[in-house]
C-alpha cells in the first residue's frame, strides 16, 4: 500500500508494514514461469507496436509525397496527420520513459528494458508511479484520457471507435476497492508486469494512430482517381462554325479535379490552357476532325493518358432575308421583312440598310422604308459570335415607287363585310347609301390604302352635254348626290380626275375613268 500524504497512527503503520511483509512473502512464491510469460507477452506487443509504427510511417510518407504533388488538395489532411503524429508520439514516448524509469528503479543505473533482471520486484512500479509528490501515475492517467478523447473524434467507423475507447479505457473495474486507476494498475505490480502493461499501451496508441491515418488517407485518395472508367471528353461550344469564326471547345477528363489540371496535346503539341479551353481560326469550309490526348498524374505519381477526337463542320456565312411582299422595296412605305441566321437568335442580330430606315418590329420581323425610287437599298446582316460581330451577308433590293391605286365605291355586302365597286352596273339604292369613293392597292400582294383628296363626276343633260361636278374631298358633294338621285334606269355617269395620296406622301392623279350605270 502506498504511503499517504496525511499523518497516520503508529497502529496503522504497523498494519501497513505487516501488509508489505505479506506481499513480499507472496511475491517469493511467484513462479519464474509466470514472469517469463510476462516477458514473452511484452516482446510480442513490442513487435506488434513496431510493425504498426512502420505501417503508419508508410502512410505519413505517402501523405508527404501527396503534399508535394498537390498541396492545394492535401494540405488540410496533411496538417491533421501531423497533429495525430505529434500527440501519438507524445503518449508513446511517455510510456517508454516510464518503462525505463521502472526498470532502472528495479535493476539500477545499468538497467535494460529488454533484459530485466529483477522482474519480480514489486516496489519499483509503485515508487515510480505512486510515490507522493513524485509519482507519475496521475500524469499518465491524464495523458491517456486526453489522447483518447481527441483520437476517437477523428475516426468515423463506430466499431473502430469502440475498440479504441476500450483499449484506452481508464475506468477501474472494481470500484469497491477504493483505488484510482493508477493505484489499481501499478500498486505492488511486478516490474515485468508493469513494463508489459506500458508496452500494451504503446501498441494501443499505434493502433489508434493507424486507424486515424487510414481515415485521413481515404479522403485524399492514394491513386487520386476513384472511378471504374476514365475517358477524355471534348465539349465544343458549337460543332458548326461560320467561316472566319473560331472553333472553341473544353477538353476534360471524365473525373474532374479542380485542384489538378491535365496536360493537353493536340497533334503532338502541348496547348497552353489553364481551364482546358482550345480554339483555332476556321479559315476553310468543310468537315474537320481534330485529335490529341490528355496526360495527368495520379496521387502516386503515375501518368494517366487518355486519347480523344472531335468532329466539327465549317460553313460559309449565311443569312436569310426575304421581303414579305416581293423582291422589291417600295419607297416611302414600311415594307415588312423577315430576317434570320441559322443557329443565331434574333437578339444576336444587327441589321442595317442604306437609302432609308430599318426598324425591328418583333422576333425576326422588320420594316424597311427606303426613300428614293429608282435606287437600290442594301441590307446588311451581322451576328454576334464569340463576343464579336461578324457580317453574315449583304442583300440588295431595287426601290420602286408605289403603284397607283384603284378607285372604288365601298358598300355593305349582303352577308356582311364590305364590297368594292370599281365600275359597271350599280343599283340606285346602293349608290345613294354610299358617302363617296376610296382608293387602294389591292392586287393580292399589296393591300395599301390611299387617301382620296378630290374627284370629278361628269353627268350628261337632256341635250347630251357633259356637266362636271366637283367632290368635297373623298365624299360626294350635295350637287353630285342630287344629280345621282335624278338619274333613271340605264343612265350613266363617269368618275374621273381622281387625286389620291399614298403612305409615301406623294399625291397622284389616277389614270382611267370609273363608269357607273344605274340599274
Amino acid at each position: 500500500m502506498p504511503i499517504k500524504k496525511k499523518r497516520i497512527s503508529p497502529r496503522q503503520k504497523m498494519i501497513n508494514l505487516m501488509y508489505v511483509v505479506l506481499m513480499a512473502m507472496l511475491a517469493l512464491n511467484v513462479s519464474s514461469d509466470v514472469l517469463n510469460g510476462f516477458s514473452l507477452v511484452a516482446d510480442g506487443l513490442k513487435k506488434s507496436a513496431e510493425n504498426a509504427s512502420k505501417s503508419n510511417l508508410g502512410i505519413y510518407n505517402t501523405l508527404e509525397q501527396q503534399m508535394k504533388n498537390n498541396p492545394a488538395k492535401v494540405k488540410v489532411w496533411y496538417e491533421k496527420a501531423k497533429y495525430v503524429r505529434g500527440m501519438s508520439d507524445s503518449l508513446y514516448n511517455l510510456a517508454e520513459e516510464l518503462k525505463e524509469a521502472i526498470v532502472r528503479k528495479s535493476d539500477g543505473k545499468d538497467a535494460d528494458v529488454n533484459n530485466i533482471r529483477n522482474r519480480e520486484d514489486l516496489e519499483a512500479s509503485t515508487q515510480i508511479m505512486l510515490a507522493p509528490g513524485t509519482g507519475r501515475g496521475e500524469e499518465l492517467y491524464t495523458a491517456i484520457n486526453r489522447y483518447r478523447e481527441r483520437i476517437v473524434h477523428m475516426v468515423t467507423d463506430k466499431e473502430k471507435k469502440d475498440i479504441i475507447t476500450s483499449n484506452l479505457d481508464t475506468e477501474v473495474p472494481d470500484k469497491n476497492l477504493g483505488k484510482n486507476w493508477q493505484e489499481y494498475t501499478f500498486e505492488n505490480m511486478p516490474t515485468a508486469a508493469a513494463v508489459t502493461l506500458l508496452t500494451k499501451l504503446q501498441n494501443d496508441v499505434r493502433y489508434a494512430e493507424g486507424e486515424v491515418l487510414h481515415n485521413l488517407i481515404s479522403n485524399v485518395d492514394v491513386k487520386d482517381i476513384r472511378v471504374n472508367e476514365i475517358s477524355a471528353f471534348v465539349i465544343p461550344n458549337a460543332q458548326t462554325i461560320v467561316q472566319g469564326g473560331r472553333f472553341s471547345a473544353q477538353i476534360i477528363m471524365a473525373a474532374v479535379d479542380t485542384t489538378r489540371r491535365p496536360t493537353i496535346y493536340i497533334g503532338g503539341k502541348e496547348i497552353q490552357s489553364d481551364n482546358g479551353y482550345y480554339e483555332t481560326v476556321c479559315s476553310k469550309t468543310g468537315d474537320f476532325t481534330f485529335s490529341g490526348h490528355i496526360e495527368m498524374l495520379n496521387g502516386s505519381g503515375e501518368k494517366v493518358r487518355r486519347d480523344f477526337s472531335q468532329k466539327y463542320s465549317v460553313v460559309a456565312p449565311s443569312a436569310t432575308v426575304s421581303a414579305d411582299i416581293m423582291n422589291v422595296l417600295y419607297a416611302g412605305y414600311d415594307n415588312p421583312m423577315s430576317i434570320s441566321v441559322p443557329g443565331v437568335p434574333s437578339s444576336k442580330l444587327r441589321v442595317s440598310m442604306t437609302g432609308g430606315t430599318f426598324e425591328q418590329k418583333g422576333e425576326g420581323k422588320y420594316n424597311a422604308r427606303p426613300t428614293t425610287p429608282g435606287t437600290e437599298a442594301v441590307i446588311t446582316v451581322a451576328a454576334e459570335s464569340e463576343g464579336r460581330m461578324q457580317e453574315m451577308g449583304k442583300f440588295t433590293f431595287r426601290v420602286r415607287k408605289l403603284p397607283d391605286p384603284t378607285a372604288y365605291i365601298a358598300y355593305a355586302a349582303e352577308g356582311g363585310g364590305e364590297e368594292h365597286f370599281t365600275g359597271g352596273s350599280l343599283s340606285k339604292q346602293i349608290l345613294m347609301g354610299t358617302e363617296g369613293i376610296g382608293a387602294a392597292i389591292d392586287d393580292g400582294l399589296l393591300n395599301i390604302a390611299f387617301r382620296v383628296n378630290s374627284f370629278e363626276i361628269v353627268f350628261f343633260d337632256a341635250m347630251g352635254n357633259a356637266v362636271p361636278y366637283q367632290s368635297n374631298g373623298a365624299k360626294f358633294s350635295d350637287q353630285q348626290k342630287s344629280q345621282m338621285r335624278g338619274l333613271a334606269r340605264n343612265k350613266r355617269f363617269y368618275i374621273r380626275e381622281i387625286h389620291a395620296t399614298g403612305p409615301d406622301g406623294v399625291e397622284r392623279t389616277l389614270n382611267g375613268v370609273m363608269e357607273v350605270i344605274i340599274k
